[in-house]
């Protein structure tokens, strides 16, 4: 992934946010730990019947031991709706770096136009997951159909307790102004 800034060059973005890239911000760590009970739950809901995640001997023979569905990766790092002794709005966003984007480019309104995701080491029960968010790269300015703003692209990456890499997610995003505003 490349850590250009776009065909605007860095000279038209303020300098906090050129300072941001390629360097890893919002360091979180999971709230909970999932456990066995949450794999079965996880493909109930889906009607996941893989027997990878059914089976604790097809777990063994395949994975040494149980594992979580991989689509799940990004769940682990969700914010509980609510806990005892945290004001419901100081909960942590999810991919707050999209957010900071927004604010400090005074671009209200942005969409995600596309995510992917790539899976390293299976994330297991009991593994505290602890992520951050680098921007890769922002784009000169541009105007769509949606309004004039920017491109960017930031990767939330995924580590369980023992510093594997469990997986990293890529999101593009646009901010953008609509006309008239």
């Amino acid at each position: 992934m490349s850590t250009d800034v776009g065909d605007g060059g860095a000279g038209d973005l303020p300098a906090g946010v050129r300072s941001w890239i390629g360097v890893p911000r919002h360091r979180r760590e999971s709230e909970r730990r999932p456990d066995e009970r949450m794999i079965t739950d996880l493909c109930e809901a889906v009607e996941n019947a893989n027997p990878l995640y059914w089976d604790r001997a097809v777990a063994e023979e395949t994975c040494g031991g149980p594992v979580l569905p991989q689509a799940s990766l990004s769940v682990w790092m969700r914010p509980r709706a609510w806990r005892p002794g945290r004001e419901h709005d100081a909960a942590p966003r999810p991919l707050q770096l999209h957010f900071d984007l927004k604010e400090v480019l005074g671009l209200p309104a942005a969409v995600i136009a596309s995510h992917d995701a790539v899976f390293h080491e299976p994330v297991r029960p009991g593994d505290r997951i602890v992520t951050h968010q680098v921007l890769r790269s922002i784009g000169a300015p541009t105007t769509t159909a949606l309004g004039t703003g920017r491109f960017w692209e930031i990767d939330v990456e995924y580590r369980n307790d023992r510093d594997e890499l469990v997986g990293v997610e890529t999101y593009t995003g646009f901010g953008y102004r609509r006309d008239g505003e």
